[in-house]
C-alpha cells in the first residue's frame, strides 16, 4: 500500500476517528485505527471501533497502491498532528525484522513528510473487527440541519449517571415528516421537534430508539465538520444497533435498552402564569449572580412582580454574601416566588436559540416550561426547588 495525502487531511480525520478508540482496549487491535486506501476512487478511509461506538471517515488522496492496514491510533495521531503542513507519503511494506512480534505480521509503515522519516509497526487489516452492518432494513433519511438542530437542543439534558443508563441517551422518535429528540436526567427535560422534509422521510411507521449521548456528540461533531451538502443522513436501525451514513462517512452505535420515560405526560397542558423574557439578558443576570451560588446552596430565587412587570433574581450564600438583579418581563398572572437549581436554568437558556423566551408555570412546585419565541419547536422543562422559609 502506498499513498500521498496532506498533513491537514490525515490529522483532521485521525482526530475525528480517535474518539472511538478505547482507552483500555479489551483486545490489542482495538487500540488501532484501520486505514484503507482505494486506488480506483483515490480515497482513504479511517475506522476506529470500541465494540460499542464505531466511526469511519473518508478523504481524498493520491493512492498509488491500494490496501488496508491497522496502525496504532494514539502514536499515529501524535506524530501526524505535530508534522508541518504539506504532503505526506505513507508506504506499508513487510519487514523481516519484525516477524517475531506477535500480531504485527512483519508490517512496517513509513511516513515521509517533507523533512524526516517515521516508521511504525502495524497490524494486518484482517485483525480489525468489521463495523456492524444492517441489511434488509429501509433507511430513514434526515436533513443534516434538522439533525444538528435537534442534537444541539437536547444533548445537554442527558444524564451522566450510568446507573440510569437509558437516561444517558437521547430518545429519537421519527413519524412521517416529524423528527423528535428528547433528553432528561430526571430533573429537567429537553424536547426538540424538527420538520424532516427529506425526500425519503415519509412513511406510515414510526421509529423510536434511544442512542447513547456519547455517540450522538460524535455524530454532531462529524456533521459539523462535513462539507455543506444537500445529501441527507441515512439512519438504519435494527435490534440493538443504529447506523448513521452520509458522504462516505459512517457512525455506528449500540442502542440503549430499557423503557424510556413517558415524557409527554410530564408537560403541563395549561398554565396560570406566563412571562416573556429577553433570553440573553436573563442568562447574563444569572451568570453574574451565580458567583454566589455554591455546592450546598446552588439555588436562585425568582420573584415575579405583575404590577412592576419585572422579575427579580436573588441568590443567598451563607458566610459569603448575596446578590440580586431585576429585569423587565411581560408578566401575565399573579405574583409568585419560585426557586431553581441555577445550573439547570443556565444550561437551558444557553441551548435555546432565540432572542426571546416564553416561561410558563402554575405553582412554585410544579414543572416550569421554557420555550423559544421563533421557528424552533423546543420545550425545556425544569423542576423547581422548594424554598426554605
Amino acid at each position: 500500500m502506498k499513498l500521498v495525502c496532506t498533513q491537514s487531511d490525515l490529522s483532521t480525520h485521525l482526530s475525528l476517528t480517535s474518539r472511538a478508540v478505547p482507552t483500555r482496549p479489551t483486545h490489542p487491535v482495538l487500540a488501532n485505527v484501520l486505514l484503507q486506501a482505494d486506488a480506483e476512487t483515490n480515497s482513504v478511509s479511517l475506522t476506529a471501533f470500541d465494540l460499542s461506538l464505531g466511526i469511519r471517515t473518508s478523504f481524498s488522496a493520491e493512492v498509488l497502491e491500494g490496501g488496508a492496514i491497522a496502525l496504532p491510533a494514539k502514536l499515529l495521531n501524535d506524530i501526524v498532528s505535530r508534522l508541518s503542513e504539506g504532503e505526506i507519503t505513507l508506504d506499508a511494506q513487510s519487514s523481516p525484522d519484525s516477524d517475531n512480534l506477535p500480531g504485527y505480521n512483519g508490517l512496517i509503515v513509513t511516513l515521509t513528510p517533507k523533512s524526516g522519516r517515521y516508521q511504525i509497526r502495524a497490524m494486518g487489516a484482517e485483525e480489525f473487527p468489521e463495523l456492524p452492518m444492517i441489511e434488509d432494513t429501509q433507511a430513514t433519511e434526515f436533513r443534516v440541519d434538522a439533525l444538528i438542530e435537534g442534537l444541539r437542543g437536547s444533548l445537554f439534558a442527558t444524564s451522566a449517571d450510568e446507573t440510569k443508563q437509558v437516561l444517558t441517551g437521547v430518545h429519537l422518535t421519527v413519524k412521517q415528516d416529524i423528527l423528535e429528540f428528547a433528553a432528561t436526567d430526571g430533573h429537567r427535560l429537553a424536547v426538540v421537534e424538527t420538520t424532516n422534509d427529506s425526500p425519503d422521510a415519509s412513511g406510515e411507521d414510526s421509529l423510536e430508539v434511544t442512542v447513547p449521548a456519547k455517540a450522538l456528540r460524535e455524530l454532531e461533531r462529524l456533521l459539523a465538520h462535513s462539507a455543506v451538502s444537500e445529501e441527507p443522513v441515512a439512519l438504519y436501525f435494527d435490534q440493538g444497533q443504529v447506523v448513521f451514513e452520509w458522504q462516505n462517512q459512517r457512525l455506528t452505535s449500540r442502542t440503549l435498552e430499557g423503557q424510556y420515560p413517558a415524557y409527554h405526560l410530564l408537560i403541563p397542558k395549561q398554565f396560570q402564569r406566563e412571562l416573556i423574557l429577553d433570553r440573553r439578558q436573563f442568562l447574563s443576570a444569572l451568570e453574574r449572580i451565580a458567583v454566589f451560588a455554591d455546592q450546598k446552596n446552588n439555588l436562585v430565587k425568582l420573584s415575579i412582580d405583575n404590577a412592576a412587570q419585572e422579575i427579580t433574581l436573588s441568590v443567598e450564600a451563607q458566610d459569603v454574601g448575596s446578590a440580586m438583579e431585576s429585569m423587565p418581563a411581560q408578566v401575565s398572572g399573579e405574583d409568585l416566588d419560585i426557586a431553581f437549581n441555577i445550573k439547570y436554568l443556565m444550561d437551558g437558556l444557553k441551548n435555546i436559540q432565540s432572542s426571546e423566551i416564553q416561561m410558563q408555570l402554575n405553582t412554585n412546585l410544579t414543572p416550569v416550561i421554557f420555550k423559544p419565541l421563533g421557528e424552533l419547536k423546543m420545550t425545556y422543562l425544569a423542576m423547581p426547588v422548594q424554598l426554605r422559609t
